[in-house]
């Protein structure tokens, strides 16, 4: 951190922000003024249903969002032993409870409506403000337009690879993911020079340089020679850094391709780095965030094979092919909407409630507003009740002969219970032993197994993006800051909906941070990135966001004091699924032996649907599970009828 004042960044100025009562967003107005009749009737509704409030519409909120306050607690404090004694009975039965609205949770009750039939009864219970997970929506309004970012999960990535039940379900809700190549202007930036960058920090290495001409963004890593020149670091890191990327040396001579590859899966990059190719300590202050973004830790908890296969240097002497027929590789990343995969999880609502969210197509959904007070009504058949989080998971009488599952939740403070035929846990898969502690303790231990990925996503909403137009820069990798990257969004117009194309115009920077600790074990990482996550206040992230933009983009002329106009926080402590790094974790595991697939096995009417339960942070393996629980009951409910008819003949 820089040592300009608070003053001078800006943190005295009057940014878009709201306060917020039970969910629901304070206005002061004519109507609402303390003890007038209206506001009354409005406070009394948000106290027991806060999306009842005409004002409550959680994309627009701004500051802390992701798992925001009042999503969390009880969860936390139901893992430390707290009870609810003496729950409600809401006298609701249904055929399925789903526990997580997240997209699993929703393919969830779409899938289970497609077999079950259009009149089936479904509950989905979530503990946030607002439906889709981490699909999570962030919306900015400015005096000219709208502007949508994503708090969470980015993009289609390689859709056209999707399983046939992945594929399928995109299809049904109507996206044609060809239509991006129309949406996504894949030319704007490059036909405006806008490239990579990297910024070297004063704390990391001595002083604040941006170097336009190279980055890093997943797939690559490289500087050209006149860039190379202006790093700030030792003469002898430089030469490393040079012979590094540019000599076809074979550091693993003697070994045969098998070896060279079982060598490298066990080795980190930053080790293999340091002992076979013997580079100056310097040259690893550049690498150690580069994988971040995919790994939530940097390279010396990430395997030198999966560099090699993104394309990191010092591979080029060992004659070993890297993924050139990888799906990633294969397709563009252009399947974005301009809110993420929120607008994937906004289309599945249409279809299980579609008087909550108006419209027809992929195209409206993006302007779509969505009716809250819709989600959870009497009158249909399938109900989304948010701000709950469920505490208890049981079968109601002994397991083998139990006819039905009963959900115990937590809302506004009070505890309700409801009961359904079957129950699809779509939630975290540590939560889970809380919810089922009946449940086998190698089951438990299978799911508690799973540690997930730290992260917060940033948005902010900048005054204009002329600054980077003088800059030539579109995207920027810092190595030794806070925020390891910042970037324009992605240019994406759709429908109603047009991208600020214009340098003059508003627009959004995404930045992303993974807290870790390096030197630890990756799962040890993410738990100390996750305290961190908890224990960081809003002030400290602007903070950051404003003295790291100022320095950044000085040369260009921004001011944060002047040019950041909102700020949205979205913090993930349990981020993206834990996917199995093979530095920590045994290379020849049967795949029926991965903690994931254990876990995720049906405990009787109860089953597990989430992208935990495939080991795969992606929105396809989120649609798969949910398939797959659905088709667990179906299958459970056959053969009870095949039984049935064998006991009566």
């Amino acid at each position: 951190m820089g040592n300009k004042t608070d003053h001078a960044l800006g943190m005295n100025r009057d940014i878009t922000r709201r306060d917020f009562l039970n969910g629901c967003a304070l206005t002061v107005g004519a109507s609402l003024t303390t003890g007038s009749p209206e506001w009354m009737k409005l406070l009394a509704a948000a106290e027991d249903a806060p999306e009842k409030d005409p004002n409550y519409y959680p994309p627009a909120k701004t500051g802390m969002r992701g798992s925001h306050d009042g999503s969390w607690e009880v969860a936390h404090a139901m893992r430390d032993g707290q009870n609810w004694p003496d729950p409600v009975d809401d006298n609701e039965s249904y055929d399925l409870v789903v526990v997580g609205g997240g997209i699993s949770g929703l393919a969830s009750a779409y899938f289970f409506r497609k077999f079950a039939g259009a009149d089936s009864k479904i509950l989905i219970l979530d503990n946030h403000d607002d439906f889709g997970g981490h699909a999570k929506r962030n919306e900015f309004q400015t005096s000219k337009r709208l502007l949508l970012g994503y708090g969470g999960t980015q993009s289609l990535e390689a859709p056209h690879h999707y399983s046939k039940v992945a594929f399928g379900l995109l299809q049904e809700l109507n996206i044609d993911v060809d239509r991006f190549h129309e949406y996504f202007d894949q030319n704007l930036y490059k036909s405006m020079n806008l490239k990579r960058a990297t910024f070297f920090d004063k704390q990391t290495f001595g002083v604040d340089r941006l170097l336009p001409g190279f980055g890093t963004h997943y797939l690559g890593l490289s500087y050209p020679p006149e860039v190379l020149a202006q790093i700030p670091i030792s003469e002898t890191a430089r030469k490393d850094l040079a012979r590094l990327q540019e000599t076809k040396v074979d550091y693993l001579a003697g070994l045969s391709p098998e070896e060279k590859q079982r060598k490298l899966v066990k080795t980190s990059y930053k080790d293999y780095l340091l002992q076979y190719i013997k580079v100056d300590p310097e040259v690893i202050k550049i690498f150690q965030t580069a994988p971040h973004g995919l790994y939530a830790v940097g390279i010396d908890a990430v395997s030198a094979w999966d560099c090699l296969q993104m394309e990191y240097p010092g591979f080029k002497g060992l004659e070993l092919s890297s993924r050139e027929d990888s799906p990633e590789q294969a397709e563009p990343y252009i399947f974005h909407f301009p809110d993420g995969n929120a607008s994937v999880a906004r289309l599945l609502v249409r279809s299980l409630i579609p008087r909550a969210v108006p419209g027809t197509t992929m195209e409206d959904v993006v302007t779509s507003r969505v009716n809250y007070a819709r989600l959870d009504d009497p009158s249909s058949a399938i109900r989304i009740r948010l701000n709950s989080t469920a505490i208890r998971a049981k079968h109601v009488g002994d397991l083998p002969d139990a006819k039905q599952v009963e959900v115990t939740y937590v809302r506004v403070g009070k505890a309700h219970r409801v009961r359904a035929a079957h129950c699809i846990l779509a939630c975290y898969n540590m939560v889970i032993p809380y919810l089922c502690p009946e449940m086998s303790e190698k089951q438990k231990e299978a799911l508690h197994y799973c540690v997930k990925l730290p992260l917060v996503y940033t948005n902010v909403q900048i005054r204009n993006w002329e600054c980077f137009q003088k800059l030539a820069v579109n995207s920027i990798y810092a190595p030794g800051s806070y925020f390891n990257g910042v970037s324009l969004d992605f240019p994406v117009s759709i429908g109603e909906y047009h991208f600020p194309s214009s340098p003059q115009d508003p627009c959004l920077l995404h930045l992303l941070r993974t807290p870790c600790k390096p030197g630890l074990p990756a799962k040890d990482q993410y738990r100390a990135g996750r305290y961190e996550l908890m224990t960081t206040p809003f002030d400290v992230f602007e903070r950051n966001i404003r003295d790291q933009l100022s320095r950044m983009l000085a040369a260009g002329g921004f001011e944060s004091a002047g040019d950041i106009q909102a700020i949205t926080v979205n913090r993930w402590p349990h981020g993206y699924a834990y996917e199995y790094n093979p530095l920590f974790e045994p290379l020849d595991r049967p795949a029926s032996e991965r903690p994931c697939v254990i876990g995720r096995q049906p405990f009787g009417r109860i089953h597990i649907a989430n992208s935990d339960a495939d080991g795969h942070a992606y929105t396809n393996i989120a649609i798969d599970q949910g398939y797959r629980a659905v088709r667990e009951i179906t299958a459970a409910q056959k053969h009870a009828a095949i039984s049935v008819s064998a006991r009566s003949v």
